[in-house]
């Protein structure tokens, strides 16, 4: 029944305030006609604390908000025996806010290489992917906050991530053509987690709780379990220290982004930017022949390689003939060839061919 889980007066203000600004702020219709289709958000609905707060609350805020139309996206990964109660339970809710919800199981590949973790990941994201495409939805709230961020940040520390890399999870992100928007990362867990209970009380219906999450054998779990227990004891400003650092991390993320964007412009791109000059290329210093790689593969979608790559990718082009005539220059990278010749460095899917090489 539509409204049974939407409690009368219900609604934490340090939770609802950020979300409403969030949502007042994404683009409404073109003003072409007098009454433009609304904009379709989903809330990314696990069933848990956080997640299921988001819906919640994005529920109370979206009543003011007309040019919003709301929906719940679940993914089912299957990787744990109760996963099928948790896909019913997150349908009551939505069912019960008045929203509809839609739900995808997905595969996560364990044996990638890449770790569970990874491998969900990116089973999540096609999957959300999927979904919007079906629900016709242009954006994704995400219940990612201030814990999950600041753990990010130590997480990419760990892992040898540059002062980009700090940067961790971005308010406002686009990703494979939806925008994923993450309004509480400002927001301490113990409001969520608070106005969780409460919101039990009041309801009845409890969020589920994922034991993997501290989980350490994963490497999230590891640091909820061991790291942040001693970090908030020893040095309880921890988060707000880490916070700030993502965010000084972005603003050089951004300037940085600028920089490459520009000096990518000089080096005679191609109409599609799948090539460029090498010669204009070997005109700028290292730091900035990488950095405008990584921002060429970015434009096509494709995340930058390692460091280790890199290197690698930059010592062959400044190794090259000056025109590049050197059929042996080919580096795989993704879906994708990275390879030079009448002095044009070109990006090529595997499956191409380039005849005038």
């Amino acid at each position: 029944m539509p409204g049974r889980y939407l409690p009368a007066g219900f609604g934490a203000p340090a939770l609802l305030e950020p979300l409403r600004a969030i949502l007042a702020g994404l683009p409404a219709g073109d003003g072409a006609t007098a009454a433009p289709p609304p904009l379709r958000v989903a809330v990314g609905l696990s069933g848990g604390a956080d997640s299921a707060m988001l819906a919640v609350h994005a529920a109370i805020a979206s009543r003011r908000l007309p040019g919003i139309e709301l929906h719940c996206f679940h993914i089912h990964h299957g990787l744990q025996a109760v996963a099928d109660r948790w896909q019913a339970h997150a349908h009551r809710l939505a069912a019960g806010l008045g929203i509809a919800c839609h739900s995808l199981r997905v595969e996560v590949e364990r044996r990638s290489g890449k770790g569970v973790e990874a491998a969900a990941r990116e089973a999540r994201y096609a999957g959300l992917k999927r979904l919007a495409a079906a629900a016709g939805v242009s954006h994704v709230l995400l219940a990612h906050h201030r814990n999950d961020q600041t753990e990010t940040v130590l997480m990419r520390l760990l892992r040898g991530a540059g002062p980009t890399g700090l940067a961790a999870m971005a308010p406002v992100s686009p990703r494979d053509g939806l925008v994923y928007v993450r309004p509480w990362l400002d927001v301490d867990r113990q409001d969520i987690v608070a106005a969780a209970h409460e919101y039990a009380a009041l309801s009845g219906w409890e969020a589920v709780d994922d034991p993997t999450n501290t989980d350490d054998i994963y490497m999230r779990g590891a640091v909820r379990r061991r790291l942040v227990p001693v970090l908030d004891e020893r040095w309880p400003a921890w988060r707000t220290t880490l916070a700030r650092h993502a965010r000084q991390s972005r603003e050089l993320g951004g300037l940085i982004d600028e920089v490459a964007a520009e000096d990518f412009q000089r080096l005679d791109p191609d109409a599609d930017a799948l090539g460029f000059s090498l010669a204009a290329w070997r005109g700028l210093t290292p730091v900035r022949q990488a950095l405008v790689l990584r921002h060429w593969l970015r434009l096509h979608g494709l995340r930058a390689p390692t460091e280790a790559r890199l290197r690698e990718l930059c010592r062959q082009l400044r190794g090259l003939h000056a025109l590049g005539h050197d059929r042996n220059m080919r580096m795989r990278h993704e879906a994708h060839w990275i390879n030079c010749g009448r002095g044009r460095v070109r990006l090529l899917r595997s499956h191409d061919t380039d005849e005038s090489l």
